[in-house]
C-alpha cells in the first residue's frame, strides 16, 4: 500500500515539472488516494461490465480521471460490486418504459432492469461486437422480427427486448436461467445441451443478472417502506 508520506515526495517531484510547489497534509493526501482507487474500481468495473458492448465512455480514459469521479460516483452494493452513477440515472430515466413493458408482458420489472444492466450498462446507444445493439442489446435480424423499427429508441428498444425475453420464458416452461442462457447464448445452444451451455460466460451472465435482479428488487423495497 502506497504510504502518504511517498505521495508527498511523488507530488514534490512533479513540482520539479511544473514549476510550482504542491503541499500536502494527512487529509489531503487521503483524499488524493481515494482518488485513485476509486477511479481504479470505477473504472475496471465500466470497462469489466460493459465488456460486450462496445460503449463510448471517455469517462474511463486517463485525462478524464476528474469526469469519471464525477459522473460515475458510485454506490457499493452488499456483494461488493460498483453501480456507476449513471446506471443509477438511467434506471430512474427508464422506468417507466420498463414497467410498461414488464406489465404489457408480464415479466418481472427488476429482472428486465437487471438484463439492461448486464447487456448495456443502460446506454442506449451501445453497439456489441457482433452488432447486437441499444439497451437490450437486440441483433438486427431480432429486431426486424419482433418489429422493433430502431434498436437505438429505448421504447422500442425495451418493448421488443421483454417481448422476446416473454417468448424465451414460455419456450423453456418460465426458467428464467435457461430462458437467460437462450437470450445469451441463443435457443439452439440451449437446446443443444439440453440446460444450460457450458460456455464459461453464458454462465458468468447468468449469475450476473439474477445478482441484479436481486439488487433492483431490494432497492424496489426499500424504497416502498
Amino acid at each position: 500500500m502506497i504510504r502518504f508520506m511517498n505521495l508527498n515526495r511523488i507530488f514534490q517531484k512533479i513540482k520539479s515539472i511544473f514549476g510550482y510547489e504542491i503541499k500536502l497534509n494527512f487529509t489531503s493526501s487521503f483524499f488524493i488516494l481515494v482518488m485513485i482507487l476509486s477511479t481504479y474500481n470505477i473504472s475496471h468495473y465500466v470497462i469489466r461490465m460493459n465488456s460486450q458492448a462496445a460503449i463510448s465512455n471517455k469517462a474511463v480514459s486517463g485525462e478524464d480521471v476528474l469526469n469519471t469521479l464525477q459522473e460515475n460516483f458510485t454506490k457499493f452494493m452488499d456483494n461488493g460490486q460498483f453501480i456507476p452513477y449513471r446506471v443509477r440515472n438511467g434506471e430512474r430515466k427508464f422506468h417507466h418504459i420498463i414497467s410498461q413493458a414488464a406489465a404489457l408482458y408480464q415479466v418481472d420489472p427488476a429482472l428486465i432492469k437487471a438484463i439492461i444492466l448486464a447487456e448495456s450498462g443502460y446506454n442506449p446507444r451501445a453497439i456489441s461486437r457482433s452488432g447486437a445493439r441499444g439497451l437490450m442489446q437486440l441483433m438486427p435480424r431480432t429486431a426486424r422480427a419482433l418489429g422493433v423499427r430502431n434498436s437505438f429508441n429505448p421504447e422500442h428498444n425495451i418493448d421488443g427486448g421483454v417481448k422476446y425475453f416473454k417468448q424465451l420464458l414460455n419456450r423453456f416452461n418460465q426458467d428464467v436461467e435457461l430462458a437467460l442462457a437462450a437470450y445469451n447464448a441463443g435457443s439452439r445452444n440451449v437446446l443443444k445441451y439440453n440446460g444450460v451451455p457450458p460456455f464459461k460466460a453464458t454462465q458468468i451472465y447468468i449469475k450476473k443478472v439474477i445478482q441484479y435482479q436481486d439488487y433492483f428488487k431490494n432497492r424496489t423495497t426499500i424504497k416502498k417502506v
